[in-house]
């Protein structure tokens, strides 16, 4: 089973393709049957995906946390 890194690696990665597709061949905005589709809106919410993946991936990374006592 793939670990969380890879597995949150592999949707950035996913969604950076569809993001690439979508600027590569724009599509409108359009209603049908009453329903609104924002293209803009998905691109936007895809992007947002993005950070949250880079936000995980950031949490997963080994840290120091540096301090200094006084007495």
């Amino acid at each position: 089973m793939p670990s969380d890194q890879e597995q949150i690696t592999s949707i950035k990665s996913q969604i950076l393709q569809q993001l690439v597709g979508l600027r590569a061949n724009p599509k409108p905005t359009y209603t049908i049957d009453g329903q609104r589709v924002s293209w803009e809106s998905y691109v936007a919410s895809l992007e947002r995906s993005v950070d949250w993946c880079d936000r995980k991936l950031a949490d997963l990374e080994p840290f120091e946390i540096r301090t200094q006592g006084y007495t």
